[in-house]
C-alpha cells in the first residue's frame, strides 16, 4: 500500500470512529412505577399494583455502562387530588428510588407516564387545568431542585388533543419548575404519542414542531424528548423492524428541524425485538444520531423494569443471561461517567471542561478597574456579584463575563 493511499485510510477510519463515538447520556427505561390502573379514592398497592427497580437491576446496567435512567411512574399516585398535596409515603417510595440511582452520580429522569391524563382525563381540557398540571410539577420539582442528577420529564406521550393545548400546559409547567427554583434539565415531548416521525407533521399551525415557540425557559436549560420505533406503524408493538435504515428514515426531518432551529433533543424511547434485521436497524439509528451529536443529547432503550419477563423488548437479563439486545447497545454505551461541557470565562480564570453537577471555582482577573458582577449564565453562580464564586456546572456549555465599574 502507498504512503499515500495508507494516510487516506487512516484518515477515514478516523472520521468513522469520530463519527461512532456514543452520545453523552445512553440508557434504558426503567418500567413498574407505571403499572396499576389508577382510579379516585383507591389506593395503589406497593408491590402488589406497581414496583420501583431495585439495586440488583441498578448494579446490571452501572457494570454495562449505563448512565441514564428513565424512571416511570403515576402523577396520581403522588397527588391524589389534583392541586393537593403530594402523598408523603409516596414521595418517600420515589426519592428513595432516585436517590439510589443518583447516589451513583447517573442521570434519573423523571417520567410521569400518563400520556398527558389524569384519571383518565385530558391536561389542559375542562377536567384538568394546565394550572392543576402545573401545581404537580411545582411540587415534584422542588423536591429535586437541589439535585441536578435529577431530569424532568414533563410527561410521556401526549396524544389524542389539541397540540396547543398540550404546549400551553407544557409551558405552564415549565414555568412552574423555574419558579419553585430548579435549576434542572426538562425535556419536553411532543404531541401525537410523541413520534419524531410525526413531529414536524400536520396542518399549519397543529404540528409540534409549530407550537415549541411556546415554551420559554429563562435558563435556556431544556430539550425535546421524542420517541421513535422501528416497526411497521411506529408504535412499537410488533417485533419486527421495517428495514435497515428505518430508523435514520424517521428521524431524518426532525433531526433537521431542530438544528435549523437550534433545539437539543432525547430519544426517550425506543425499542426493537430479536428478529431477523433489527440489529441492523438499531445500529443505524444510533449511528446516525451520534454523528448528529449537536442535536442528540442521547438515548434512553423501551424497557427494562422487575415485571415486564419476556416481554420482546426488555433489556433486564434472563437467567443471569443478558438478552440479545444489550450486545447490539454496548457499542454505543456512552459509560458511566457523565461527559464535560465548557465553561468560559471572560475577564477572568477558571475557563475549562467540566463536569455536569461538579462546582468549579472562577475568579475576576486584575484589571485595574473595580469589579461590578458577573454577567451572562449567572444562574449557576453561587454569588454573581463576588469576584470570586464558584459555578455549578449544568449540562450545557455556559459563558460568564467579568463587568467593571
Amino acid at each position: 500500500m502507498s504512503a499515500i493511499r495508507c494516510l487516506l485510510t487512516l484518515s477515514m477510519l478516523t472520521v468513522i470512529a469520530a463519527a461512532a463515538d456514543p452520545l453523552p447520556f445512553t440508557g434504558v427505561c426503567l418500567s413498574g412505577g407505571e403499572f396499576g390502573d389508577p382510579k379516585p379514592g383507591v389506593t395503589l398497592k406497593y408491590g402488589t399494583n406497581f414496583i420501583y427497580p431495585n439495586r440488583g437491576e441498578l448494579d446490571y446496567y452501572l457494570a454495562k455502562g449505563l448512565n441514564v435512567f428513565r424512571l416511570a411512574f403515576h402523577w396520581e399516585n403522588l397527588q391524589p387530588k389534583a392541586g393537593g398535596e403530594l402523598n408523603a409515603a409516596e414521595v418517600d417510595r420515589l426519592e428513595g428510588a432516585v436517590r439510589m440511582f443518583t447516589a451513583k452520580g447517573v442521570i434519573v429522569l423523571l417520567d410521569p407516564h400518563n400520556y398527558a391524563r389524569y384519571y383518565g382525563k385530558v391536561v389542559g381540557g375542562p377536567d384538568v387545568s394546565a394550572a392543576d398540571f402545573a401545581d404537580f410539577w411545582k411540587r415534584l420539582a422542588g423536591l429535586f431542585a437541589n439535585d441536578l442528577h435529577v431530569w424532568f420529564g414533563l410527561v410521556n406521550e401526549p396524544h389524542d388533543m389539541p397540540t396547543a393545548q398540550w404546549f400551553g400546559a407544557a409551558a405552564a409547567a415549565v414555568s412552574a419548575i423555574r419558579e419553585a427554583g430548579a435549576k434542572n434539565l426538562i425535556l419536553v415531548p411532543g404531541n401525537s404519542w410523541t413520534g419524531a416521525h410525526s413531529f414536524t407533521e400536520g396542518r399549519p399551525g397543529q404540528s409540534s414542531a409549530s407550537q415549541m415557540a411556546l415554551i420559554k425557559d429563562p435558563l435556556d436549560h431544556f430539550a425535546i424528548e421524542v420517541h421513535q420505533y422501528l416497526d411497521s406503524n411506529n408504535s412499537g408493538t410488533h417485533k419486527e423492524v421495517v428495514g435497515p435504515t428505518i430508523g435514520s428514515q424517521r428521524i431524518a426531518k426532525f433531526t433537521a428541524w431542530c438544528r435549523e432551529n437550534h433545539y437539543r433533543a432525547f430519544l426517550g424511547e425506543f425499542g426493537a425485538g430479536d428478529a431477523p434485521g433489527s440489529a441492523d436497524a438499531v445500529n443505524d439509528l444510533l449511528t446516525t444520531m451520534e454523528k448528529d451529536k449537536d442535536v442528540w443529547l442521547g438515548w434512553t432503550w423501551w424497557a427494562g423494569g422487575p415485571w415486564w419477563g419476556d416481554y420482546m423488548f426488555t433489556l433486564d437479563p434472563k437467567n443471569g443471561a443478558d438478552r440479545p439486545q444489550m450486545a447490539w447497545l454496548q457499542p454505543h454505551l456512552q459509560g458511566v461517567h457523565l461527559p464535560n461541557y465548557q465553561l468560559t470565562v471572560d475577564g477572568g480564570i477558571g475557563s475549562g471542561a467540566v463536569e455536569p453537577t461538579a462546582k468549579a471555582e472562577i475568579q475576576v482577573l486584575p484589571a485595574g478597574k473595580t469589579f461590578d458582577r458577573w454577567t451572562g449564565d449567572t444562574a449557576w453562580l453561587a454569588d454573581a456579584t463576588a469576584a470570586t464564586t464558584t459555578v455549578t456546572m449544568p449540562f450545557k456549555d455556559i459563558k460568564i463575563t467579568a463587568t467593571w465599574k
